[in-house]
């Protein structure tokens, strides 16, 4: 009879498998086993969890961010309206204080106007006084004293 290295090795196994049996080795890889997919099952678990809750946040964040443009855009569209109305406000400011200056040039041009007139007034009495008083000494005809008068006042106008 002629036994083979193969027929060794089989029986060998074979009684390997057996201790391991009657140790309760199979019960021991068994329990590994299912506290493997135990965990991987809690960690599958946790990873969803995870994953719900950043989706939430996004959504969340996604609202707020939703928000805050919309505010900005409120804020913006304010200010420009605030802006508007500076702008509008002191245009008609400007135009109030440039109408008030051109009255207040055009009042003193007229106060000038009159006391150039006064003046040329006064003047003209104070030459026809004086033409009067010099014909009234020298004793001029009545027509010198009318020309003299007349170009007395055109000297004092130029």
């Amino acid at each position: 009879m002629h036994y083979d290295a193969e027929l060794f090795v089989a029986i060998g196994f074979a009684i390997f498998l057996g201790v391991l049996g009657w140790v309760g080795a199979h019960k021991k890889l068994a329990a590994a086993l299912d506290a493997r997919v135990n965990r991987i099952k809690k960690e599958l678990a946790e990873a969803e969890r995870l994953r719900t809750e950043a989706e939430t946040l996004l959504a969340s964040f996604e609202k707020k961010r939703e928000a805050a443009e919309a505010e900005a855009k409120a804020i913006v569209a304010q200010a420009k309206a605030e802006a508007e109305l500076l702008a509008k406000e002191a245009r008609q400011r400007l135009d109030e204080f440039v109408e008030r200056r051109t009255k207040q040039v055009e009042d003193k041009i007229a106060q000038a106007e009159a006391q150039a007139a006064a003046e040329v007034r006064a003047s003209a009495a104070d030459a026809a006084v004086r033409v009067a008083e010099a014909v009234l000494r020298r004793g001029v005809p009545g027509t010198d004293f009318v020309s003299a008068g007349i170009e007395e006042v055109k000297s004092l106008a130029h």
